[in-house]
């Protein structure tokens, strides 16, 4: 079988921490044009006055950002995306099981790591969508940020340190519903096909689990992830409040505005729970082998 063998011994609590968040960030090298492309579809429609460009399914619009803007499109924000992933996957995905055992055997609050990573990675989050959604067709649009650096400084003294912490609430709403439904369905596909022996702790079981754990949270955290998008974008003044983005998306655009970047959103969230599941249960297992060789006398 392909893989590394499980560890006799559990994994320790920085293992978990460092391979969450190397696990997530090479996902997120091999998952960010779905994400910017998600990105450009939910705000499409927000202005259309605006609107230089339309975009078309996934496919589409990756080629439309390229075609207009440049092969390394695509890849707006993704330095702050990885500064994201290294502290909100590390805290969300690598401190999972610890928090959960420290509430009740059953795991009753599986939801705070979540609030926990989006409270501590929200300006990489804030200035990854600024990168991603902005759009820049030659050298004339010009560039509000200079680097990804210059983007915290930037927005920290144009509308303060709030400015980096804009949106926190629908974002903690969204990764907490994202985070409940992709660790709680990981945690149990994986269980019950173990459990019923369908498959062994390897690949292909990390494989199932890790997909359907994408499908579940794309349906049930789409809403909330489009009126994030739109807030933590907006210019200061556009929006009172998530709940103004919110009523205002649905007067302008309709109901169906809250799945706008659906598809790029299923196949990004379920390529990068593929991807990062399937690395981060490798990266613990080669973790846990280097410390056991280090630890052992011969």
């Amino acid at each position: 079988m392909v893989g590394l063998k499980p560890s006799e011994v559990p994994p320790t609590t920085a293992v978990k921490f460092l391979g969450a968040g190397s696990a997530a960030c090479f996902a997120d090298l091999l998952t960010f044009p779905l994400d910017t492309a998600k990105v450009r579809l939910q705000i499409q429609g927000e202005n259309p006055a605006a609107q230089r460009v339309q975009y078309r399914g996934v496919l589409g619009t990756i080629l439309t950002m390229v075609r207009t803007e440049g092969l390394r499109s695509p890849y707006n924000g993704l330095v702050a995306g990885l500064h994201r992933q290294m502290s909100f996957a590390s805290i969300r995905i690598g401190l999972y099981d610890s928090v959960k055992q420290f509430y009740t055997p059953t795991g009753a609050d599986r939801c705070t790591t979540g609030a926990m990573a989006v409270t501590c990675a929200q300006p990489t989050d804030v200035v990854k969508i600024r990168f991603q959604a902005s759009i820049r067709l030659g050298p004339e649009s010009g560039r509000k940020y200079s680097g990804t650096m210059d983007a915290y400084r930037t927005i920290a003294r144009e509308e303060g340190i709030r400015g980096l912490w804009k949106g926190t609430l629908p974002n903690i709403t969204r990764n907490a519903i994202v985070n409940c439904a992709e660790m709680v369905t990981y945690d149990i596909i994986k269980e019950k096909l173990l459990d019923s022996h369908l498959l062994t702790d390897n690949f292909p079981c990390h494989f199932v689990s890790a997909f359907g754990a994408g499908f579940c949270a794309t349906v049930v955290a789409s809403p909330v992830d489009v009126v994030k998008t739109r807030y933590m974008n907006s210019p200061p003044g556009q929006y009172r409040s998530p709940l103004h983005c919110m009523l205002r998306m649905v007067a302008q655009e309709g109901p169906t505005a809250f799945y706008k970047g659906f598809m790029p959103s299923f196949l990004r969230l379920g390529a990068w729970n593929v991807m990062m599941f399937v690395t981060y249960e490798q990266l613990q297992r080669a973790l846990m082998k280097v410390q056991m060789l280090r630890e052992s006398p011969f």
